[in-house]
């Protein structure tokens, strides 16, 4: 017999940034148990719910038993488990008594295998699991796997003993169809029980009908939706029709996080529009934005220009006839906020950022590395070593970098730590300072995360690179690198910025320089660890190029060469992509891993000098004479930047590779015949190589 099972568990508010996650993953463990023990087909249907106050799941067509199945369990080798005249051992007998046979059992036991390998199998069949246990255990694996931010530990209604959950819980539902299944979880029993909304329900109680009616009795008798997804969307279509009603192509700020939260903080959503005094919008748009969204919810809404209004939304969690004093309570909160942000802005603009500088020699950055101050100075000479290969203005990137941090001792970022880089932005052009400065100083920390915009000028660029460069030789001097899951210092996001700002922009600058130039600032205060970090940056270009749908292949035949100017590494990829695709591809690939190898196996420095008068079989000669034509052709295409090119230009070398290591012996008897015979492969290899490893792309 198959029904629809529901199961939930009713709590205290969970938190709402981990709302989402929870529900996900109670749904999907308990369901994935019910269906590992035969209870609920793989493709069973399963539907999410997670609230504020409960997290639930209904799991279509679950069996009442899972059907029974047949089991063939090894026992032991015929040799222990038989006698010579074939009767059970007492090891065989006590083997099947603890799995509930007796002697009547010897008989049917198969063997497997053959002479001294041959077994004794036991064929059984094992009872299917009833939906009671199976539910029970598949209820405690949910909650033993949930991802909870932190445990909290409460005492049970018998005043004794104590439980550890996410929240309190207080009551639990099992319903299969309309019949409630006897479990038990953090001292509760089952039942078919739940609470509706705090406020709004039509009865406080809701005693849920069948698991099929969940959803709708909830909806209707408690003024629940329950579905996390359900509401979600039906907050989007609320702030839609809020912001149509304001009018003016205003809308909402777009948040997925912030609405994530929001809808783990309502259980029946009402979207209302608030306003605050117009004076307020003298203040940059993304302070406001930034305390209206984290510390009240609020989703403020902008003009078609991207520009803040000064009206915004509120989620609200009760729905009133009449909605004033929800909308003028909220508005009372926030003036305060925003008040705080006017006076943070206004006092903060009273001192230069140029007069804060000397501030940051007080401010500890790390006890190895020294001050925020000492810091700034080593990115100054970063920034300005980078100015000068690039041609930028090298006045305007130190005056930049000079003040890049300033704002961190403003009482805005004191209060908005976010905010760091964009108010130094504003204050630089309160200080006059120009569009280009303050671009830099606003822009110097991105990228901040993947697919963030990247240093508007060249100088915020400079800026941005030195900064970055600045931590990571830094931090890997001083042997701060990150482990596993832990990168506090965020230093693989700063690999990836400087690796997309050196790729995205083409910038005519070695890794390597850099490495070394960024080092010299630090002087003795660390260890050179510009191998290690060499190393860092280009494992994570590695994965960046995979994820970006290159193949491993073209990635590690590109990246086996370590090319020092990263911006040639996407026309080396189409090159190599190109490459692979000619028919002469695959025996070339296969020829460079072969000369390869015979040259590894040569001791001290490699022959490169070919004599051609030792050039002895016919084979060879050709050889010679085709790199002798070819080399030109694709050194100039390589020169040029066209990899493709020089790539391509190797074709013709199939034919005489092939008939060299058909009729030519490499390791001659004679020295002087056999290290002719090695120069010649070095030069193929080193010709063969200038682009990519083409070995790499040898199966």
């Amino acid at each position: 017999m198959n029904k629809n099972l529901l199961v939930e568990l009713f709590v205290e508010e969970l938190p709402p940034k981990a709302l989402k996650k929870l529900g996900e993953s109670f749904s999907a463990v308990l369901a994935d148990s019910l269906k590992a023990q035969g209870l609920a087909a793989a493709d069973a249907a399963v539907s999410s719910f997670a609230s504020p106050r409960r997290l639930a799941v209904q799991v279509a067509a679950v069996a009442d038993k899972a059907a029974d199945k047949p089991v063939s369990q090894k026992l032991m080798p015929v040799a222990v488990g038989l006698d010579a005249n074939g009767a059970a051992t007492p090891a065989l007998l006590k083997k099947l008594a603890s799995l509930g046979a007796d002697a009547s059992a010897v008989a049917g036991l198969k063997r497997v295998g053959e002479g001294k390998a041959e077994t004794l199998m036991f064929d059984s069949v094992q009872p299917g699991v009833a939906l009671a246990a199976g539910l029970q255990k598949a209820l405690e694996d949910a909650l033993a796997k949930l991802p909870i931010p932190k445990v909290m530990g409460y005492q049970l209604a018998d005043g004794w003993s104590t439980v550890s959950f996410v929240r309190p819980a207080h009551k639990l539902i099992a319903l299969y169809g309309a019949d409630v299944v006897d479990i038990s979880v953090l001292g509760l029993k089952s039942g078919r029980e739940t609470l509706g909304h705090r406020f709004e329900a039509a009865q406080p109680v809701v005693a849920i009908r069948d698991a099929d009616s969940y959803a709708e009795q909830l909806k209707n008798e408690g003024s629940v939706i329950a579905s996390f997804a359900e509401r979600r969307a039906e907050i989007v279509r609320q702030l839609a029709a809020a912001a149509a009603k304001v009018g003016g192509g205003v809308k909402a700020i777009e948040d997925e996080a912030l609405l994530d939260e929001v809808t783990g903080l309502v259980e029946r959503p009402n979207v209302v529009i608030g306003q605050f005094e117009t004076e307020f919008l003298a203040v940059p748009q993304e302070c406001l934005i930034l305390t209206m969204k984290a510390n009240q919810k609020y989703f403020p809404l902008l003009d078609a220009a991207g520009k803040l209004t000064n009206k915004f939304l509120i989620v609200s969690n009760i729905a009133p006839a009449d909605a004033s004093a929800v909308i003028q309570g909220n508005e009372r909160v926030v003036r305060p906020r925003l008040a705080d942000a006017k006076f943070f802005f206004d006092q903060d603009r009273k001192k230069s950022l140029a007069s804060r500088v000397e501030g940051l020699g007080k401010v500890v950055y790390h006890n190895k590395l020294g001050t925020q101050g000492e810091r700034i100075e080593r990115v100054r000479a970063i920034a300005k070593a980078i100015a000068g290969k690039l041609g930028v203005d090298a006045a305007a990137a130190d005056t930049a970098a000079q003040l890049a941090k300033a704002d961190l001792l403003t009482d805005m970022v004191g209060e908005f730590p976010e905010l760091q880089g964009i108010m130094g932005g504003y204050y630089a052009r309160h200080d006059g300072l120009g569009e280009t400065i303050a671009d830099a100083v606003e822009d110097h920390y991105k990228p901040r995360f993947a697919g963030d915009d990247l240093p508007r000028n060249e100088v915020g660029l400079v800026v941005a690179l030195a900064d970055k460069l600045e931590t990571l030789v830094g931090l890997f001097g001083i042997g701060q690198l990150p482990t596993g899951d832990k990168d506090p210092f965020a230093l693989r996001r700063h690999a990836l910025g400087v690796i997309r700002m050196l790729i995205e922009r083409d910038l005519p600058l070695s890794l390597e320089a850099l490495v070394k130039d960024s080092a010299a600032a630090f002087g003795s205060l660390i260890t050179d660890a510009s191998a290690a970090l060499s190393e860092f940056i280009f494992d994570r270009l590695a994965g960046s190029l995979r994820e970006q749908g290159y193949s491993a292949q073209e990635v590690d035949a590109v990246l086996a060469l370590r090319p020092q100017r990263l911006g040639d590494i996407a026309k080396r990829l189409a090159a190599v992509r190109a490459f692979a695709a000619l028919p002469e591809a695959a025996a070339l690939a296969a020829a460079n891993k072969r000369v390869g190898n015979i040259l590894k196996k040569i001791e001290g420095e490699l022959p490169s000098t070919v004599t051609p008068a030792l050039l002895a079989e016919e084979a060879e000669k050709a050889l010679f004479a085709a790199l002798g034509s070819i080399a030109p052709q694709a050194n100039a295409a390589f020169d040029s930047g066209d990899y493709t090119a020089s790539l391509q230009a190797l074709a013709a070398l199939r034919g005489p590779v092939d008939a060299f290591f058909d009729g030519v012996m490499v390791n001659a008897e004679e020295a002087a015949l056999r290290a002719n015979r090695q120069a010649l492969l070095n030069q193929l290899y080193g010709l063969m190589n200038r682009v990519a490893d083409l070995s790499k792309l040898s199966a």
